[in-house]
């Protein structure tokens, strides 16, 4: 169900560098890393809100604009354990990680089309990005 080889960026480059990475690859987060170790992750909101409407540039780095209060599951969770968790941190997407490193990330699409795949949710969520 989990997207493996999720993309990830180092959290000293830049967010048009994180934005070209959502851009070329139809997603809207990027796992950030220090040191190729998971440490958040920077979605298009977070560009959104913390550069854009901060009037800050291009070259910002993602450090300055990540979540850095990550929640993230091993490969060995339990679709019911995610679920909780997404609901009780109120979170979208969560990166699967192994041994420190980024193997996959979950989204909410992701589990609508595994547990409801009927719903308006994992119908959009299955269609093709619209760049």
């Amino acid at each position: 169900m989990m997207t493996a080889d999720p993309q990830t960026i180092e959290a000293a480059q830049p967010v048009s560098a994180a934005a070209r990475l959502m851009l070329d690859h139809d997603t809207g987060a990027v796992i950030v890393t220090e040191d190729g170790r998971v440490s958040g992750i920077i979605t298009d909101r977070d560009i959104a809100i913390r550069v854009v409407a901060a009037d800050k540039g291009p070259d910002t780095p993602v450090a300055d604009a990540y979540s850095g209060d990550l929640t993230s599951v091993g490969p060995d969770t339990s679709i019911a354990q995610l679920v909780q968790l997404m609901r009780s941190a109120a979170i979208r997407r969560v990166p699967v990680v192994q041994d420190e490193r980024a193997v996959g990330i979950v989204s909410i699409g992701d589990l609508a089309i595994e547990r409801d795949s009927d719903s308006a949710l994992a119908d959009i969520s299955a269609a093709e990005g619209n760049q």
